[in-house]
């Protein structure tokens, strides 16, 4: 895993007002709320229990700090340190929820030819492809998962000191890589291909106990690493917005298919996943 890092940006004003911003950099986050949900690479097999999955992550260094010397910032903002290793690695995506904690998640290295990737029309095809080329193989992509984390601030002063393990075991063959979330009242988004999954933690534990897909046929192809399922968020309208890179999708739903195999696109639906639409195509 590579080093990663969590720093809180604030703004210095006159009381009361207290402003704060998230930014990323290469390996780096900054954030000025006080729990975090980071994902981190893998995949996850909702159908099976498979045993849990310890990435490698480094041990603490002085990184984040070193780094944090390189800021250039306007006065009168600071910046503070809010969590590193081995407290998290590789974090991918941040959403901060109602109380303030902050969500985010972190992918299974497919690889197959450019001309059988393209034949491909569905989510069941690329797996039938992936079954095909590489045999007994094709089980090694379950041996990571990715996973969604959440850092708290129990102690309110300003720096992480509980890590846990919010959802994790997305390692199907098919799946990954988990690339947004979304905190939403009592429930997490996670856009993990091929699924939009809804993820609940119901005892307060930190740790979601329920979780179901909204829709599933997201990624059709393989070949296209970084454009996945991205940015959910809620919209004024009431519903969730969200995008897949041209890796494509075909989702069969209750009320219809919506199919776009060769394109990326802007989709939004309603909290229950009912109502899928394409709201913009052709990118």
């Amino acid at each position: 895993m590579l080093p990663a890092s969590i720093v809180r940006c604030r703004l210095r004003c006159t009381p009361p007002h207290r402003w704060g911003v998230w930014c990323r950099t290469v390996g780096l986050a900054a954030a000025a709320l006080a729990t975090t949900w980071i994902a981190e690479p893998g995949v996850c097999t909702a159908e099976k229990n498979p045993p849990s999955f310890e990435p490698v992550i480094e041990a603490a260094s002085a990184q984040a700090e070193k780094a944090i010397t390189g800021f250039s910032l306007p006065k009168p903002f600071t910046v503070e340190l809010f969590a590193a290793e081995p407290m998290l690695a590789n974090p991918v995506a941040l959403s901060i929820d109602r109380m303030g904690r902050v969500f985010g998640y972190g992918n299974n290295p497919q690889s197959t030819s450019l001309e059988d990737d393209l034949a491909c029309r569905t989510v069941a095809d690329r797996l039938a492809m992936h079954q095909r080329k590489h045999g007994k193989e094709v089980e090694n992509y379950t041996k990571r998962h990715d996973r969604v984390r959440l850092l708290e601030d129990t102690d309110r002063d300003g720096r992480a000191d509980r890590a846990t393990v919010f959802a994790d075991r997305f390692n199907r063959v098919e799946s990954g890589p988990a690339a947004g979330v979304l905190a939403l009242g009592d429930e997490v988004l996670l856009t993990s291909i091929p699924d939009l999954w809804q993820l609940k933690d119901e005892d307060g534990d930190g740790v979601a106990e329920k979780r179901k897909s909204l829709s599933h046929g997201y990624g059709v192809h393989v070949g296209f690493r970084g454009h996945d399922m991205h940015g959910p968020m809620l919209h004024v309208d009431g519903r969730v917005y969200f995008t897949i890179g041209d890796r494509g999708l075909h989702v069969e739903t209750p009320e219809g298919v919506v199919s776009l195999p060769h394109q990326g696109a802007v989709l939004r639906c309603n909290r229950d996943g009912s109502g899928l639409r394409i709201f913009h195509a052709g990118l």
